[in-house]
């Protein structure tokens, strides 16, 4: 399984958990290592690197939020 492809399984398997309800990031990395058979400092890589994806998501969704309404939000 080349890295790309064993990335977006890992990916996979990870959010498949966090859809079904599963809060504890251990959790989430045992079983994607039982159920896969991966590595766990590779899970541990592609978690990293899928919170970075988001991350850059959610910025670039907030940046297109105008500044006054959030800040009106905030004060009521």
């Amino acid at each position: 399984m080349n890295r790309t492809n064993q990335s977006t399984i890992i990916k996979e398997a990870i959010n498949s958990y966090l859809d079904n309800g599963v809060t504890d990031k251990q959790d989430i990395y045992t079983k994607v290592v039982d159920e896969l058979g991966v590595p766990r400092p590779t899970v541990r890589r592609v978690a990293r690197d899928l919170r970075t994806e988001l991350l850059q998501k959610i910025q670039i969704l907030q940046s297109d939020m105008p500044k006054t309404s959030v800040a009106s939000e905030e004060t009521e």
